[in-house]
């Protein structure tokens, strides 16, 4: 299936590109990877055997699928809350079908195409696909509009619904080979090409993805016209009549990203899934197209995230009123929202920016957003999900989202939900998980980048010579990597290992974060026993020779515990501190700490100490040391040494609800 995979690939890439502008590097697919390694692995097998399961029952117990089955019989009343709900279908597809693409399922698959049969029926003869209206055209979801498109500068979410089916489509057929949703989705994009164009109807999508799905159709089938469309839909932004003296996101258009055109974008700004899904597309348009305005402007948006907006454990958003970017270093705890799908959007996004920059500090913000706030979003048992992923939880509760996703009481309890009633980030993250293999590494002709650590085995071809890496660590909890190189006959390239900004001192690419001390520990390398040079460009270690079978490179990267500071501008986090240990951040939960994490103090002269602890949380590394925790008494606070433990914070939240904590006060 993988070689099958592969050739399709490389057939529909010689078909389409020949011409055409595109990344001048290229990820290499995950179905070239196999991981064998005791972090992803396993989180990748539960989402397999555990949460697309859940997924798809849990579509079927709350409605989802009966609104497609009563689109098609025409008749009924549309049976969940959001009009998007459509896509929680489409997202479980798309993740079974990569599933599929490497791990066979007659069962699954046959299940998949039940369910695209159901699909299939709800589409409207001229190719509409929206389960809100369709089944009652006279009394549609009050979101919706009374007729088709209307309302989809705002609220209707049709054009999200069909980008979701897109993405769906590829990656069914691209693993099953069959039609039968890629006609759906075809069918559907001609629809939405014929409507919306220069000499048609304008409108700039309310909540991206659509571009970043018709992207996706047009590599799979290279039909000119749905890039255009995606173009044009890029470019619709900033011309509706908003009122541009008003400081209402809503209002003056910034909610919707939508306040001033595209190239002329400087700020994250707006729903913090939608810009990042925003933001993905700009990339990929600006290589598909080599349009310069529009990557200055992906370019000055990053920085502005990168610098002012990035939350210390890689999330995104820090407003639950619009679950939005807030100012400039506006980054509470105590209201932090951080919707997962947030840092989903932004693993999309970062590595489309390395795809078109070739520099490893886009890699960097991905691996923060990966291994921290996108996985804290799902429970070790594979269904129970965070929509929001809290910095601090005070007494059991932090601050209500505001948006009905199964809270009671103005409070979001300090526990994870099965699912809600708007439940986009579960089945995103179910959709996410089996594709993170197509992160770790990328190529460039001979330039061969290796981006994420995981124990796995990869096929390459350089020069028409088969490559075959193989890399073991126990990564991210050691920082001796080891990566076997063996081409099949002799041959020079280049190897591009990434040198985590990390391990060179520097805890974010920007100023918003650093770390409080400068460590004196170095990166080693060495090929086959022997140390060379560190020769870093653009972040990577580039090792250029001429390999043969059996080379053997060996990287240590040091592993410290690491307090990090932030920028005084955040006034939230003046005078505290976080703690990081090689690419994880860690908090204090109440489990470990005597039932509270809001009395401790950590100065900055606490030393830590590391050990693994295999029957703690599926296994992780603990930090622990002794700090000051205060005590009050009769109206008396003082303070008395105790120890403290931090575990990752992915991992928190799965042994019942109570305080947790990431940054510290240190006096």
């Amino acid at each position: 299936m993988k070689k099958i995979f592969f050739l399709l690939m490389m057939v529909i890439s010689a078909n389409v590109f020949g011409q055409q502008k595109d990344y001048s590097i290229q990820a290499i697919d995950f179905t070239r990877v196999k991981l064998s390694d005791q972090f992803w692995l396993p989180k990748i097998e539960t989402n397999r055997l555990v949460t697309i399961p859940a997924s798809f029952a849990r579509c079927e117990s709350t409605g989802r699928v009966n609104n497609f089955v009563m689109a098609a019989a025409k008749k009924g009343k549309f049976c969940t809350k959001f009009p998007f709900d459509d896509t929680d279908i489409y997202k479980t597809i798309e993740g079974a079908s990569f599933s599929l693409a490497v791990h066979p399922d007659s069962a699954l698959q046959a299940y998949v195409d039940s369910l695209i049969t159901i699909v299939g029926a709800a589409q409207e003869p001229d190719g509409y696909l929206y389960t809100a209206r369709t089944i009652n055209p006279q009394q549609p979801h009050p979101w919706s509009g009374k007729q088709r498109w209307e309302k989809e500068r705002e609220l209707s979410h049709e054009l999200y619904n069909s980008g979701h089916l897109y993405e769906a489509a590829a990656a069914h057929y691209l693993a099953t080979k069959k039609k039968n949703l890629l006609n759906i989705a075809l069918k559907n994009a001609d629809l939405v090409c014929s409507v919306f164009g220069t000499d048609k109807l304008h409108v700039a999508p309310g909540h991206e993805i659509v571009e970043m799905g018709l992207v996706k159709l047009f590599r799979l089938i290279g039909k000119k016209e749905y890039l255009n469309t995606s173009v044009f839909f890029i470019n619709q932004r900033g011309h509706f009549p908003y009122n541009a003296t008003s400081t209402n996101p809503w209002k003056n258009g910034s909610y919707w990203q939508d306040d001033k055109p595209v190239t002329e974008q400087d700020e994250a700004e707006g729903h913090a899934v939608r810009a990042g899904y925003l933001y993905a597309a700009v990339a990929d348009i600006a290589a598909l197209t080599g349009n310069d305005s529009l990557r200055r402007a992906i370019d000055k948006i990053w920085e502005n995230m990168v610098e002012k907006k990035l939350y210390v454990q890689g999330s995104i958003g820090a407003k639950p009123d619009g679950e939005r970017f807030g100012g400039n270093y506006e980054l509470p705890n105590s209201t932090a929202y951080n919707e997962t799908c947030a840092a989903i959007a932004n693993v999309y996004w970062n590595q489309r920016m390395f795809l078109l920059h070739g520099d490893s500090k886009y890699i960097d913000v991905l691996e923060k957003s990966l291994y921290n706030g996108l996985i804290s979003g799902v429970g070790l048992d594979g269904k129970s999900f965070f929509y929001r992923n809290a910095m601090e939880v005070i007494n059991d509760t932090a601050n209500h989202d505001g948006k009905g996703n199964g809270f009671t009481d103005g409070k979001v309890e300090a526990q994870r939900s099965g699912w809600f009633e708007c439940s986009c980030c579960p089945t995103n993250l179910v959709r996410l998980l089996p594709s993170i293999p197509g992160y770790m590494y990328a190529q460039k002709q001979d330039l061969l980048y290796i981006n994420l650590f995981i124990n796995s085995s990869a096929e390459f071809t350089i020069h028409n010579n088969a490559i075959n890496i193989s890399q073991v660590n126990n990564y991210p909890w050691d920082g001796n990597l080891v990566f076997n190189i063996s081409p099949k006959k002799e041959d020079a390239f280049s190897v591009l290992i990434r040198i985590p900004g990390w391990a060179q001192n520097q805890a974010v690419p920007s100023t918003l974060y650093k770390f409080l001390d400068k460590s004196t520990e170095k990166v080693s390398i060495k090929v086959n026993g022997n140390t060379i040079p560190c020769v870093i460009e653009n972040g990577y270690a580039v090792i250029k020779r001429k390999w043969k079978k059996g080379d053997v490179v060996a990287v240590d990267l040091p592993m410290e515990v690491r307090k990090v500071v932030c920028s005084e501008k955040v006034k939230d986090n003046i005078g505290k501190v976080a703690l990081q240990r090689g690419p994880l951040m860690y908090c204090g939960e109440w489990a470990d700490n005597n039932g509270r994490t809001s009395n401790t103090i950590i100065p900055y002269s606490t030393t830590f100490t590391n050990e693994f602890n295999a029957q703690l949380l599926n296994g992780v590394m603990v930090l622990k040391g002794t700090v000051p925790k205060t005590v009050t008494t009769d109206n008396n606070v003082s303070t008395t040494m105790q120890p403290f433990t931090a575990i990752p914070y992915y991992a928190w939240a799965n042994r019942g609800k109570g305080e947790m904590q990431v940054w510290f006060p240190a006096k």
